[in-house]
């Protein structure tokens, strides 16, 4: 169901609908197959005009067998269409998902519109004359489906088939079965009677330029390349597969024609430690994971935050704790961002918003931690991730000059007057320290994760030194504050109520508030982008109204440090299911705020 969803996606961007995906799919290689748990879905939202999420119900729902049926009808809506692999729906494969009835029989599904298609047998007899086992043929089957659905939906085959050629152009056999299944759907959905409609989306309207469907992983993995472009600096990615941020390293390693080193570590302390003595050596150094590496790697974000050392940690978020939901979407580690190290450790944090937002995160990411010295939180999450949409790619004139200037001579006098290097004097504007690279004549310093003394970098032990320095790093944090845009409102400004969102809510919020003001509702909106430090006018923004509602997938996490920073009475809309919000949850919560409250 992925591969299918992934093409019909990818044909829908090459027709130009603007698109939204939410792929779901289980945590296991091999999920056991007709259960509920190894259920894999792929949610796609096409449209002429801009859409923000995968679509809070769906249209058409494809099951290709009871457990599929059972756990996502909750997702289409009432009178909605739904297409049955009729052939699985067998005595074993109900009783596996835990029907005690045929839905078919019992009049569960009165409400929708039932077409009952025996995909097995027609794609078995679609490739009877080819050299294949029976097996192997029924294996084709979601090429079917997806030739009845390119069918009503009007999308053309050839993108999909040249695809096919290209993937199992060793396999000529698999080819064919998968181009004759595919063919096969679509013919069954042109001849049969049993469809009333067919549907044509029109392109949606979109400003001139090169466009491409990228998903989260991807945009990331382009900015961290960009970003090594923008710096001058050799690009270096430490990193330990996880689920579901290990796609950033396997698109990172195909581009080492641009100076890219990845390093896949025997474990996520391994790979934190390699990318700090990457920057420490003068490289553009990431280290990529989800939750639980981040928990292992907070030593050592903690040594790069006492070095003052550019290191940008990339968290892509899920469900948890500890292993949880692999494969699901959460944003529930802001507070480890934030305060998830030993002693006195600020550091900035930066959430992207889209799939395509990525991109452009990981280079403010990369912008601050260059520009500061500092190690720098960039979050994204599973929804975000494996999520798709259509992207402009950005002219290459507008993006950030982040290049960096090392030292390279000394940048003090001794006591004797001898020229010296002050490994931790300060710049007057941004606190950063100097970056020298190891080796440079004249340059030779110590660095370590004892308290260092102010200037000088010498190993410190004084009481009042600690305290300094602790004040140091807390400031040049802080500091950036008045380097970051200020927050836009979305609205009027004298809106009922104000929705503040942060990462992956941002689509969901704004097809909550759009229908909102459909309806004749004064609801105002703000996203934030920077969580450590906010935007300077964040607070006259949030005192400003009388109602603050804060959508987020975790239990108030960001409640906690607005309520916290700026004495605000926000109210949390929390959600932990492994989804992202739809916008109808957000709206009937604006209601019932709107109504406690009047």
């Amino acid at each position: 169901m992925q591969l299918t969803g992934d093409r019909f996606t990818s044909t829908s961007a090459l027709v130009g609908n603007d698109i939204a995906t939410l792929p779901e799919f289980p945590a296991e290689i091999r999920a056991p197959q007709g259960t509920l748990a190894g259920v894999s879905a792929f949610q796609v939202h096409i449209s002429d005009h801009d859409i923000h999420t995968p679509g809070d119900i769906s249209d058409v729902l494809v099951a290709m067998n009871p457990a599929a049926l059972k756990s996502q009808l909750i997702r289409l809506k009432g009178g909605g269409t739904i297409l049955l692999n009729s052939d699985a729906f067998d005595e074993r494969n109900l009783e596996k998902c835990g029907y005690e009835a045929d839905p078919r029989l019992d009049g569960s599904l009165d409400g929708y519109t039932v077409h009952e298609i025996a995909m097995n047998k027609l794609t078995v007899e679609a490739t009877a004359d080819l050299d294949v086992k029976k097996r192997d043929a029924e294996r084709s089957k979601n090429f079917f489906a997806l030739g009845v659905v390119s069918w009503m939906y009007t999308r053309p085959l050839e993108p999909t088939i040249e695809w096919v050629e290209s993937k199992f152009a060793s396999r000529p056999a698999v080819v064919s079965a998968n181009v004759s299944a595919l063919k096969a759907g679509h013919a069954y959905g042109e001849t049969t009677e049993m469809f009333a409609n067919q549907y044509v989306v029109e392109a949606a309207p979109a400003k001139p330029g090169t466009y491409t469907n990228i998903t989260g992983n991807t945009a990331t993995a382009w900015g961290m390349i960009a970003a090594g472009q923008l710096s001058g600096l050799p690009v270096f990615l430490g990193s330990y597969p996880i689920t579901p941020a290990s796609d950033i390293l396997h698109e990172l390693s195909r581009h080492k024609n641009f100076g890219v080193k990845t390093f896949q570590a025997e474990d996520e302390i391994a790979g934190a430690g390699a990318a700090l003595g990457a920057a420490f050596g003068g490289a553009l150094a990431f280290t990529t994971t989800s939750g639980p590496g981040i928990a292992l790697k907070g030593e050592t974000i903690g040594l790069a935050l006492s070095m003052e050392l550019p290191l940008v940690i990339i968290d892509v978020q899920r469900g948890g704790p500890s292993t949880g939901l692999p494969t699901k979407t959460e944003a529930s580690d802001l507070m480890m961002a934030m305060y998830g190290r030993h002693g006195e450790s600020p550091m900035p944090v930066v959430a992207a918003n889209s799939p395509s937002d990525c991109f452009f995160a990981a280079i403010e990411a990369c912008r601050l931690a260059l520009k500061y010295r500092t190690p720098v939180m960039l979050l994204t999450d599973g929804y975000l991730a494996t999520g798709a949409e259509p992207w402009r790619l950005p002219d290459v004139a507008d993006l950030p000059d982040i290049s960096v200037e090392f030292t390279t001579a000394p940048n003090a006098t001794d006591d004797e007057g001898n020229p010296t290097f002050l490994s931790f004097m300060r710049d007057e504007d941004t606190l950063a320290r100097p970056w020298a690279i190891p080796g440079t004549p004249g340059l030779e310093h110590r660095l370590g994760g004892l308290e260092k003394a102010d200037g000088t970098g010498n190993v410190s032990y004084d009481p009042g030194n600690h305290e300094l320095m602790t004040q140091l790093r807390e400031a040049k944090v802080n500091g950036i504050a008045a380097d970051i845009p200020l927050v836009e409102v979305d609205g009027d400004g004298d809106g009922d109520v104000l929705l503040v969102g942060w990462g992956g809510t941002l689509g969901s919020i704004t097809s909550a508030v759009n229908r909102m003001r459909d309806e004749g509702m004064k609801v105002d909106r703000i996203h934030l982008t920077h969580i450590h430090p906010f935007a300077a006018n964040l607070g006259d923004i949030l005192r400003s109204y009388r109602r603050v509602l804060v959508p987020e997938l975790n239990r108030g996490q960001l409640v906690r440090l607005l309520r916290a920073e700026f004495l605000v009475d926000a109210t949390p809309l929390s959600k932990v299911q492994g989804l992202p919000f739809t916008g109808e949850e957000i709206v009937n919560a604006t209601k019932a705020l709107l109504e406690v409250t009047a």
